[in-house]
C-alpha cells in the first residue's frame, strides 16, 4: 500500500496494540475482512469471544456523525432488534481513538446472506427493517446526512466528469444521459415528512444469519431517507410474478411493525438510478486508496465506461415509463 495514504499505517501491531489499548488482550493477529470504505478486521480475544474491529475512513465522518450511528444501534438493540451493537468501555464510550485513527469494536454475527428467492427469508427480512424503521421513526438524525436525489445525482455527475476517466466521445454521451436522468428524477423528489432514519445500504451483504433469522450490520451509511431505501435492494425478481411474491412476503413481514406507504414504491428506479451514479462515482473518489485498483481494475477500462453508459441509457427508459407494479 502507497505508504502516503493514511491507512497505509495500520499493520497488524498498530491494530493490535489500538483494540489492546481498550484492556483486551488478543492472542492472535487480526484477520482483515472484505471491506473498502473502512478497514475492519476480525479478531479474537483472551476468552475466545470474537469481534469485527472498524477503523473510520479518516475525514469521511466527523466524531458527531459517527456517534449519531453509534446510538442509533443502542436503540435498536435495546428494542430488540437484530443487529451488532458496538462495545463501550467503563465510561460508556463507544468511540474510540488511538494514533490519529477512530475506531470501534463490535460483536462478530455469524451467519450467512438471506437467499431472496425464499419465502421464509423475505418475510423475515421485512420484519427485521420494519421493526428498524419503527425505531428509526421515533426520533431524528442531526449530525447525519439526509439523502438529497437531486443533490447527490449532480454531485456523482461532477466526480466522474471532474477526471478522466472518459474519453471525448464517452464525455458527451455521459453529459447528455445524465443530464436527461437528472431531469426526470426531479418529479420524484420527496418531502422530509416521508423520510425517516434508515440503515441506508440495505443489500444482502449486510444482512447475516441463518433459517429465518437475520441481523442487519455496517450501518456506516445510515441517514434520513425513504423506507423504500431500506427495502428496494431485496426485490430482485425479473418476472412480474416472482416480484410480487416477494414484494408480498417483505411487506408482510415488514408491517408486522410498522405500517408502509405503498406510494412508496414509485421511488424504487429512480432510487436505482441513483445508486447506479454514485456506485461509479464512489469509485472514482476513492481510486487513491492503494486498495481500489487491484480490486476493481475494470474501472480504469474504456469498456467499463461505455458499459456504465449504456446502462444509465436504458435507466433512463425505465423511468420514462409507469411503474409495472403501480399501472
Amino acid at each position: 500500500m502507497d505508504a502516503k495514504h493514511p491507512f497505509a499505517r495500520l499493520e497488524p501491531a498498530r491494530i493490535v496494540a489500538a483494540v489492546e489499548s481498550l484492556g483486551l488482550w488478543l492472542p492472535g493477529e487480526p484477520f482483515a475482512l472484505n471491506s473498502y470504505e473502512n478497514r475492519v478486521y476480525l479478531i479474537h480475544d483472551e476468552e475466545r469471544r470474537r469481534w469485527v474491529v472498524k477503523f473510520y475512513r479518516p475525514e469521511r465522518w466527523s466524531d458527531e456523525q459517527i456517534q449519531e450511528e453509534h446510538t442509533f444501534l443502542a436503540e435498536l438493540k435495546d428494542a430488540g432488534v437484530a443487529v451488532a451493537a458496538p462495545w463501550q468501555d467503563e465510561a460508556g464510550r463507544t468511540l474510540h481513538h488511538a494514533e490519529g485513527f477512530r475506531f470501534a469494536l463490535f460483536p462478530q454475527l455469524p451467519g450467512q446472506a438471506p437467499e431472496l428467492e425464499n419465502p421464509a427469508h423475505l418475510f423475515a427480512l421485512g420484519e427485521l427493517i420494519g421493526a428498524t424503521h419503527a425505531v428509526g421513526e421515533r426520533s431524528a438524525f442531526v449530525h447525519r446526512g439526509r439523502m438529497d436525489l437531486d443533490g447527490m445525482v449532480l454531485e456523482a455527475r461532477e466526480r466522474v466528469l471532474s477526471g478522466s476517466w472518459l474519453d471525448r466521445q464517452q464525455r458527451r454521451a455521459y453529459e447528455r444521459v445524465a443530464g436527461l436522468l437528472h431531469d426526470a428524477l426531479q418529479p420524484h423528489a420527496w418531502s422530509m415528512e416521508q423520510t425517516i432514519r434508515v440503515h441506508g445500504d440495505c443489500h444482502i451483504g449486510n444482512i447475516l444469519g441463518r433459517d429465518d433469522a437475520f441481523a442487519l450490520v455496517d450501518f456506516d451509511d445510515c441517514l434520513t431517507a425513504p423506507a423504500i431505501q431500506d427495502l428496494w435492494m431485496l426485490l430482485t425478481a425479473q418476472h412480474d410474478a416472482e416480484w410480487q411474491m416477494q414484494l408480498s412476503e417483505v411487506m408482510e413481514g415488514y408491517e408486522q411493525h410498522r405500517d408502509f406507504d405503498r406510494k412508496e414504491l414509485a421511488l424504487i428506479e429512480p432510487l436505482r438510478t441513483l445508486r447506479l451514479m454514485r456506485h461509479s462515482a464512489w469509485l472514482v473518489a476513492r481510486w487513491q486508496d492503494p486498495a481500489f485498483p487491484p480490486a476493481f481494475p475494470w474501472l480504469a477500462d474504456a469498456g467499463y465506461w461505455d458499459g456504465h453508459i449504456r446502462m444509465l441509457e436504458q435507466q433512463r427508459q425505465v423511468l420514462d415509463k409507469a411503474p409495472r407494479w403501480l399501472a
